[in-house]
């Protein structure tokens, strides 16, 4: 019985001795962790999402209101500056200008007869002066009466007073003449008007009528896009928008060729950022820009903020605590864990962020969130981050 006993209690301490070496085994062997290195030479780029769009884009219409007669253009055509895009119904407006022309024909006539009202005042004037002289004359020797000499001087004033008279009337038919030859301007810039030609050279993005439509001033016939002003409006997460400035290269990728990349650079920066979505509006030109725009295609941005010449670069996932400038990573060294607080730099496009302060001289930075991480545990490093 005692010999059985001992049997049991012999089988229950080799039962805890081998938990115990299990747990040992299993809690305290060197855990294996992969480990972020350095490396050399990394772009930094900002992602976006965006949309294709023109910086000059119009929508014309005519300064007057008709109806429709001639549309020469459709979308997508390409127009020179002073092209004829439409025309409307002139009759009405052709007459007016007729009436215009008539006004000025008669106010140069009235001028003109104005001007020989002059010449005819000149004459009398000179004819009165030469007759009063010799009345003059004659009364110095009393020849005649006081009173026919002073009725000479009577008909000079007379005679000069219709003349200036006359000189008014012409001023008078000179300003008639202004104005009927202004509102024949007029009518003629009106008669202009009823055609529509392009104000740039363009490329029609949409027609918005059709002909024998009546149309009023200002409504919009067409949508004009100049293709020398294509550029990509990207919106851009806050968060990394920071490191953005005027002149720094991006890629533009579109959704209709994913294959290709269109380089260009940054163009402007929006000072109002989206209030409700918490994004930077930028505008990004292109260097070499697609044969064909469409406007409002969906694109991807990735502008280059800045080349690292020798970076650490950990995952995001495998730091805790991460509020964009610093928190708390994982460690390797003289082979087993610790825990500390760095400071970031950069991130990246794939979600890695730059260790610039707080790492300890020769640690290394488990780059991903191993099961098992505990302060002091050995560890055994399994090569670069995934």
């Amino acid at each position: 019985m005692k010999r059985r006993r001992n049997f049991w209690l012999l089988v229950l301490v080799a039962a805890a001795a081998i938990g115990a070496a299990g747990y040992l085994f299993f809690a305290e062997r060197p855990l294996a962790v992969p480990v972020a290195t350095a490396q050399r030479d990394v772009p930094v780029r900002v992602y976006g999402l965006g949309t294709v769009e023109a910086r000059i884009v119009s929508r014309i219409g005519f300064e007057v209101g008709a109806a429709l007669t001639d549309l020469a253009v459709d979308s997508g055509d390409a127009v020179a500056e002073g092209q004829v895009l439409a025309r409307l119904h002139t009759a009405e407006q052709e007459a007016r200008v007729v009436r215009a022309e008539a006004a000025v024909e008669a106010a140069g006539a009235a001028l003109g007869k104005a001007e020989a009202n002059v010449e005819r005042a000149r004459a009398v004037l000179a004819q009165r002066r030469s007759t009063n002289d010799r009345q003059q004359a004659l009364a110095d020797r009393r020849t005649i009466s006081v009173q026919t000499a002073e009725e000479a001087q009577r008909d000079v004033d007379v005679a000069a007073a219709d003349l200036a008279v006359a000189e008014s009337e012409v001023k008078v038919a000179q300003a008639q003449r202004a104005d009927a030859e202004a509102a024949l301007l007029y009518e003629t810039t009106l008669l202009d008007h009823h055609v529509l030609r392009a104000p740039f050279d363009a490329v029609v993005v949409t027609r918005h009528v059709e002909a024998g439509t009546v149309v009023r001033a200002g409504d919009p016939i067409f949508t004009l896009m100049d293709p020398g002003t294509v550029w990509t409006l990207a919106y851009i997460d806050e968060a990394r928008a920071g490191s953005i400035a005027a002149g720094q290269p991006a890629e533009v990728r579109l959704r209709s060729l994913p294959h290709e990349v269109f380089g260009g650079t940054v163009d402007r920066i929006g000072i109002e950022s989206d209030r409700v979505n918490e994004e930077r509006r930028v505008w990004i030109a292109c260097d070499r820009c697609p044969a064909e725009v469409y406007l409002g295609e969906q694109a991807e941005v990735r502008i280059t903020v800045a080349t690292l010449p020798e970076a650490v670069l950990v995952p995001e996932i495998a730091v805790r605590g991460f509020d964009g400038h610093q928190g708390r990573v994982w460690y390797v060294q003289d082979g087993r864990l610790a825990e500390t607080e760095v400071i970031f730099g950069h991130r990246t496009e794939d979600a890695r962020v730059e260790i610039i302060s707080g790492l300890p001289e020769g640690a290394k930075v488990v780059a991903a969130p191993v099961k098992g991480l505990t302060e002091g545990r050995m560890a055994r490093i399994t090569g670069g981050a995934p």
